[in-house]
């Protein structure tokens, strides 16, 4: 999971075979080393057309996702194992290397107060199986800590740092996205140095989810503290202009957050990039 990549809500939410297609074209076109896929419905995916496409561009793959109510980890740990068991499954038959996101919970899970003690309990149970079936497979398990408003489980990047030593599974990795920790953490950089020994992915997001560098994210911040704890992992960009209505609700997206794609591609993606060159991480 190096190098810099894109997450295909740019071009698809739907990794059908059309939806693939134009995703994985657009990705080699603007150069990526790797794509994250939201593989929002595993059982449906073809999988060996997906790994004959990465295959022929040699394009890597990330998935990621947030589980729907009924196998939310905190109340359903069985459920859950049993359902990332089988994204797990598809991610490995297409070549992928990875299933992170909200791995833990669902886009929009609050229960309007503070979680328990037994929430946890259920989870760490949950990943404890997922993450050994995902070792398995070769595959690492990342967890994304998000927004108090898309979750009450995991908000920060101690938090999911610290539930990962709880599970102790050598292949588990912190996974952070600069919209979630502008809201969320004290400063970028005290969020990237409380999950630095297990930081591998990050999403590079703007303070609205729009075009990276024209929003108040604190970019130059972010990229020195990443350069200082000697990050090597993903460089993921991360915009939403194609929102289905069930993931609009849980990601509250209400209005246009940019343009088009040709703005966020266009402006946001040669920004990021030079501020991954200045600081020596691509």
């Amino acid at each position: 999971m190096q190098g810099f990549g894109v997450h295909t809500s740019m071009w698809t939410m739907n990794w059908d075979r059309a939806g693939a297609e134009r995703a994985v074209a657009a990705a080699v076109r603007y150069k990526m080393d790797f794509i994250e896929i939201a593989l929002l419905s595993a059982p449906a995916v073809d999988a060996a057309h997906t790994r004959a496409l990465l295959e022929k561009h040699n394009l890597r793959a990330v998935c990621s996702l947030g589980l729907p109510q009924g196998c939310w980890p905190s109340r359903n740990p069985e459920a859950a194992v049993d359902y990332l068991k089988v994204v797990l499954d598809k991610t490995a038959e297409f070549g992928g290397l990875a299933l992170s996101g909200v791995t833990y919970g669902g886009i929009g899970e609050r229960t309007g107060v503070p979680p328990t003690q037994g929430e946890y309990d259920n989870v760490v149970r949950a990943l404890e199986a997922v993450a050994r079936h995902a070792k398995s497979l070769g595959l690492l398990l990342g967890l994304e800590p998000v927004n108090r408003y898309e979750s009450h489980l995991l908000n920060t990047g101690a938090q999911a740092a610290a539930l990962i030593e709880r599970i102790g599974a050598d292949n588990m990795f912190v996974h952070l996205d600069t919209y979630h920790m502008n809201i969320e953490e004290k400063g970028a950089a005290l969020g990237i140095l409380a999950a630095r020994k297990h930081l591998k992915y990050i999403h590079l997001s703007e303070s609205d989810r729009g075009t990276p560098g024209a929003g108040n994210c604190r970019w130059d911040e972010i990229f020195a503290a990443l350069a200082a704890i000697g990050f090597t992992g993903g460089l993921a960009m991360e915009s939403f202009i194609n929102m289905m209505p069930e993931l609009a609700h849980g990601l509250s997206v209400w209005r246009p957050v940019a343009r088009d794609e040709a703005e966020v591609m266009g402006e946001g993606l040669p920004f990021l990039r030079n501020k991954a060159r200045q600081y020596g991480l691509i």
